[in-house]
């Protein structure tokens, strides 16, 4: 291996997957590795087979399952909201054309032991029980203000700086019951826990509309898509775009070793051979010594023969229940979908329950969720720790991702692509794209 890349990325996941992809559009000479012999990494795709391998050893699953090439259960499960920025990533690359999507049924939240439909517009707001009467008039209101909003027409600012109030203090300013704004910053602006309460408005404002214009894109009953054949498809479509502008792909690299001259990351090392580089990307688990533990997600992978109760027998769905409702600090999260986007055998349901682990006990941490779904076929569960970076990629030239995050959609997962892509390339990916372009396939 002589030539010199401008970067070698390690691992397929799909933050590396997408970084490779936008690099190599951008003229720079990529080599892609992998210790493993699959595309995905962490956000794999796994058949029954491979599912059963992964958590019970070597034992074959049951036959009444159905045939293991008919599953795809995602390790990392996430939806993509309608118009928001990995769509807007799909379509500045092209990558749609390798991709089918469907739109996701549902989007719920759970309050005081019930499931309810999220209420995402003043119309909804005005049927949904999750308020009463002289509440849902000032749901109302706030909602109008929400969609009326544009941060370059000050006339739609009501007199107020969305940089310098907090998202309390506008809240306040509608009087709105603290049920109301649990489902409106947990289920609609889709906030981890309530720290966003005490920092500028702007982003919560931002993110609420984000989820009215994804639920308005498809009319479906959720602001979110899902690919066809599960998550494992979006690596790989990245993997051709990289293939496409002359990146290199090679899996089954064992002991991919970074090496320095002087501190600074110059090659790498896989069975006896260096590639040289300018720079290096990769997940934590390449570089474990410049990385630390901040957290850790517990989740149990179930698969069911039937949708998740009282949400409307949707095929696809997410239910939200806020951190309080448990007495918890995080969110915990149910995700399901089905044969409806080709990830099951016909009448089979793949149901996921996430959320930060605050525990060392998953099954008992996430009971509450297991026991909203009714009874299950299979039952899976494990922790995985994750990790951020410690290093100066400035000085070092090793740009490393964060692991993801027990959220069931990818805007969390993208802020962290694009915020390492301006890290390694000292540009701004431009993603004013024309989001009507993805609309092929999706129904």
């Amino acid at each position: 291996m002589d030539e010199e890349y401008d970067v070698i990325v390690l691992g397929t996941g799909l933050k590396e997957c997408i970084l490779s992809g936008l690099l190599s559009v951008d003229g720079l000479k990529v080599l892609h590795m992998d210790k493993n012999d699959y595309y995905g990494g962490e956000s794999s795709s796994l058949n029954l087979i491979q599912l059963w391998k992964r958590f019970r050893g070597e034992e074959q699953p049951p036959e009444n399952l159905g045939a293991s090439r008919e599953y795809n259960v995602d390790m990392i499960p996430k939806f993509m909201m309608a118009n928001g920025t990995l769509v807007r990533v799909l379509i500045h690359t092209d990558v749609t054309k390798y991709l089918n999507f469907k739109a996701v049924d549902g989007s719920f939240v759970y309050n005081k032991g019930k499931i309810h439909k999220v209420p995402a517009t003043d119309v909804e707001a005005l049927k949904s029980p999750l308020m009463g009467l002289f509440e849902k008039r000032r749901a109302r209101k706030f909602f109008v203000f929400v969609q009326d909003f544009d941060e370059t027409d000050p006339k739609t600012h009501h007199g107020m700086d969305l940089d310098t109030l907090t998202a309390r203090e506008l809240i306040s300013k509608y009087e709105l019951e603290d049920d109301t704004i649990e489902f409106i910053g947990h289920a609609l602006a889709l906030h981890f826990s309530d720290e966003y309460l005490d920092k500028p408005a702007v982003t919560f404002v931002k993110r609420m509309k984000l989820y009215a214009e994804s639920l308005a894109r498809f009319q479906s009953g959720s602001p979110y898509l899902y690919p066809m054949y599960g998550l494992g498809e979006l690596p790989q479509a990245f993997a051709r775009l990289s293939a496409v502008y002359g990146g290199t792909y090679m899996l089954s690299k064992p002991d991919c070793k970074v090496e320095y001259d002087d501190g600074v990351a110059i090659g790498v090392t896989s069975e006896g051979e260096t590639a040289k580089c300018k720079k290096v990307v990769c997940d934590p688990s390449y570089l474990p010594d410049k990385v630390e533990k901040v957290g850790k997600v517990a989740r149990a992978v179930i698969i069911m023969s039937h949708p998740i109760p009282d949400t409307q027998e949707s095929h696809s769905t997410q239910v939200i229940i806020p951190q309080k409702q448990l007495g918890r600090k995080s969110d915990m999260y149910l995700f399901c979908c089905s044969y409806y986007h080709n990830v099951a055998p016909q009448g089979k349901y793949i149901a996921f329950v996430l959320t930060e682990a605050e525990t060392d006990d998953p099954e008992a941490e996430l009971k509450p969720g297991v026991d909203l779904l009714g009874p299950v076929d299979e039952i899976f569960y494990e922790t995985y720790d994750r990790y951020q970076p410690t290093n100066d990629c400035d000085s070092d030239h090793c740009y490393i991702s964060m692991s993801y995050d027990p959220s069931t959609h990818f805007e969390s997962t993208v802020e962290d692509v694009l915020a390492m892509y301006t890290k390694i390339t000292g540009k701004v990916l431009d993603l004013s794209v024309d989001l009507s372009a993805a609309s092929a396939g999706e129904q």
